[in-house]
């Protein structure tokens, strides 16, 4: 079981090396070992491209035969973009195999792991299960809802302050902190901000490493119910990344045609723009995991709507006061403290001086 743990930590590392960049495919890491040693090892890097499977038969060659392999998520058994892991692990005589968690997508969800048992491979399913499950948290979400995982990113004040009265806010947090975020805009498949961040800040809304856009960009989407987006806004003469607009009937008849000839795409409600039917249409249009930036409003109405899946908060150790400073949530709020909303399974991490990192999965009653 020993060799089983620290095998299996292995190909989890193999498979977090990838992230932000299998979506909508999930993240996942293989190990083969032949008595005792590692014989082979992948990931998978890129939807449409080999399973990490794949990867470690090919390192392997021969060397697979009578291996045990050790693999993160349940080998597929079904044919998709490429063939069958469960076959080819079958094929290429591998005699037993671990894997951390099954694959809860109907198309597989315990196929891969019989079809491997019926061929005489011994299975064990379990190994690191929570750490497996944790890692693909967007994709176990995605594939049970048909929505994008949510995570509300805030930075805020000591004093709970996205801003000054005046609406000041560069820098709230220090350096280290703002590298992070644009590391978990590369990790998503789409960053949502309301329009009120365009018209104060006109954001890229980017991923930037050293002020460059950097690998995989995220689709920029805007809550615009007015649609007062300016056509001369980063977010629309940007090419780095695409920008989704949602809007309502009557703000987009007049201005439509002008922003499609920018290359913009707009959603249009009826009469106001509702959280579920955000996130149903992005899940739709295959985003998996959505980085909400919004302001109060925004943050706010998902909050009201119980559309997040978990929190990323900054928390800068300074004070600005101002009773009309605005703050990480705002709408109609909860009327009790009864229905305040609690953090599971919280991490709290010091940046630098200045600030904290403080992180959690929101516990719906």
């Amino acid at each position: 079981m020993e060799q089983d743990m620290r095998f299996m930590a292995l190909a989890l590392d193999l498979a977090r090396s990838a992230n932000g960049q299998t979506s909508p495919n999930p993240l996942v890491g293989a190990v083969l070992v032949n008595n005792g040693e590692v014989v082979g090892m992948g990931a998978h890097l890129r939807a449409g491209e080999p399973h990490a499977e794949v990867h470690a038969l090919r390192m392997a060659g021969q060397k697979a035969a009578g291996a045990t392999l050790y693999v993160t998520l349940e080998p597929c058994s079904h044919h998709g973009k490429t063939p069958p892991c469960a076959e080819a692990v079958i094929a290429a005589g591998i005699r037993r195999a671990v894997i951390a968690t099954l694959d809860p997508n109907p198309l597989v969800a315990g196929k891969g792991a019989e079809k491997l048992r019926a061929a005489g491979v011994e299975v064990v399913v379990g190994v690191h299960e929570a750490e497996a499950k944790k890692l693909n948290e967007v994709f176990f979400h995605f594939i049970k809802t048909r929505r994008p995982f949510v995570t509300i990113k805030t930075a805020s004040t000591l004093d709970g302050k996205i801003a000054t009265e005046s609406g000041h806010s560069r820098w709230i947090t220090g350096t280290r902190a703002r590298g992070e975020v644009h590391e978990l805009r590369r990790q998503h498949d789409a960053i949502l901000v309301g329009v009120g961040t365009v018209l104060a800040d006109d954001p890229l809304l980017t991923a930037r490493l050293d002020g460059q856009a950097h690998g995989r960009q995220p689709v920029r989407v805007i809550w615009d119910s007015q649609l007062r987006t300016p056509l001369g806004a980063n977010v629309i003469q940007n090419a780095d990344a695409p920008t989704w607009i949602f809007t309502t009937k009557a703000a987009a008849q007049a201005k439509q045609e002008a922003f499609a000839e920018k290359g913009i795409r707009l959603f249009v409600a009826d009469e106001q723009i509702r959280v579920d039917e955000v996130l149903d249409t992005l899940g739709e249009w295959g985003i998996t995991s959505l980085l909400v930036e919004g302001g109060a409003a925004v943050n706010g109405a998902f909050l009201q709507a119980r559309a997040i899946q978990k929190v990323i908060s900054y928390v800068s150790l300074k004070m600005i006061g101002g009773g009309q400073a605005p703050t990480p949530f705002g709408g109609q709020g909860f009327s009790t403290m009864d229905q305040a909303v609690k953090l599971a399974n919280p991490t709290v991490e010091q940046l630098d001086e200045l600030d904290l990192r403080i992180s959690g999965y929101p516990q719906w009653e």
